[in-house]
């Protein structure tokens, strides 16, 4: 079992743990098997460069000058545009961009590769590929707005009685079964902007007496937080998100200064749910191949009296969720930017 927390010396969020997975009853995720890293090898690197180096050329080759406001002019021996060309478009030396299609060791910054991805007009999907092929961040990130559509739905219902809900980037609830509401309570009715895990497990007290040990899962979430919120930097409705969490718990405030970082994982759960009682529960989290950082999250039985007690869930009144006054106040006047983001 985790240690229980004190004042000032908070429990490890990788608590010493002998057992399973299985055997696991805290509030967070047990301790991972021990991974070893792994540096690619000189081939490897290699390899990249060649791979990213032949997708540019690929689309160069597909770029009329037309496609770039250059008069044709005499007949081309090669289709598309010269590598001439797209430098001078691009504001950068021929011989650089020659060894970067010839997938040459070479410095490759952000910046200069973004103009030689506005030069040949490469979309959404094409240009996250060349900055992963790169391994830079993009400098100009696109935030989309997450859609959930009818067919997504139909599969949470089918789920039930197993609780399951489709997670936003930031872990928004953008939908979800009946048995996920009767588990976490009625957050359908709260506004858009309140419908966050996030911000319930720091604001709803009902959603704390739902967690055993509160504190290690919460320190858990706040860690995923940091993490996630990282990999999307410049993302506004992260540092929306951030501020009014700082403004409604100073409980927040202190696990996000600690500094900890976790990756994305699923989760061991045992929840006290108010009719039900014990609930032991493990998390099974599925990508949305079509929408960065969305996820299916459900929530799958560990023995079979739990198996017998999640039947009930869709039936299961909802726990009314009260939040203060003030915080409703504050997230109809600047939550709704964070939804729309």
């Amino acid at each position: 079992m985790p240690q229980e927390s004190t004042r000032g010396e908070p429990a490890p969020l990788t608590a010493d743990w002998g057992g399973s997975p299985a055997d696991w009853s805290g509030g967070a995720a047990p301790p991972a098997s021990p991974a070893r890293r792994v540096r690619p090898t000189r081939e490897q690197t290699a390899g990249r460069r060649r791979d990213l180096g032949d997708f540019v050329r690929s689309r160069r080759e597909r770029t009329t000058p037309e496609m770039v406001g250059l008069p044709p002019g005499p007949r081309r021996r090669t289709p598309g545009l010269r590598r001439e060309e797209v430098a001078l478009l691009a504001g950068i030396g021929v011989t650089w961009y020659t060894w970067l299609e010839q997938g040459r060791s070479i410095n490759v910054s952000a910046q200069v590769l973004l103009s030689v991805v506005r030069v040949l007009g490469l979309d959404d999907v094409e240009r996250a590929h060349v900055f992963r092929l790169a391994e830079l961040p993009d400098p100009e990130l696109v935030v989309s707005v997450p859609q959930v559509g009818e067919g997504v739905q139909a599969v949470l219902d089918q789920l039930s009685p197993f609780p399951a809900a489709v997670i936003g980037p930031r872990w928004e609830i953008l939908a979800s079964n009946r048995a996920h509401v009767g588990l976490m309570g009625d957050y359908p009715a709260l506004p858009a902007c309140s419908r966050n895990i996030i911000w319930l497990v720091f604001t709803d007290p009902g959603w704390r007496a739902l967690t055993a040990n509160w504190e290690l899962a919460a320190r858990s979430l706040v860690a995923k937080m940091r993490g996630a919120s990282a990999a999307d930097a410049g993302d506004p409705g992260w540092a929306q998100l951030l501020d009014r969490l700082r403004s409604a718990s100073p409980e927040f405030c202190e696990m996000w200064d600690r500094q900890d970082v976790l990756g994305f994982d699923n989760a061991i759960k045992c929840l006290y749910h108010h009719e039900l009682g014990t609930l032991n529960l493990q998390t099974v989290n599925m990508v949305m191949g079509d929408q960065r950082g969305v996820r299916v999250t459900v929530y799958t039985p560990r023995d079979e009296e739990t198996r017998e007690k999640l039947a009930g869930l869709p039936t299961v009144t909802p726990r009314k969720i009260e939040q203060a006054p003030e915080a409703v106040a504050r997230e109809y006047l600047r939550g709704e930017v964070l939804v729309s983001a």
